[in-house]
């Protein structure tokens, strides 16, 4: 998907926002498609590749807490 639909052109709320929104679900669905990278990575016993996908969870999901104490900000003010 690109264009007007990643941008919320079809939606109507083609602005920042929007885009600050969709980061965070960007960055929680990371986070939560890395748990099972980290499983798999576990199961196989390959702890310096489950440490990587730690470390990337933990960065999606400092990107999700921060924006959405940002969004939250903005949609109070």
């Amino acid at each position: 998907m690109t264009g007007a639909t990643e941008t919320g052109g079809v939606a109507g709320t083609q602005d920042k926002d929007y885009n600050l929104i969709r980061y965070v679900e960007a960055c929680l669905s990371n986070a939560l498609r890395l748990e099972t990278y980290i499983e798999d990575a576990e199961r196989a016993q390959d702890a310096e590749v489950a440490d990587l996908f730690r470390k990337a969870q933990a960065d999606s999901r400092k990107g999700a807490e921060l924006g959405k104490e940002l969004l939250s900000r903005r949609l109070a003010g």
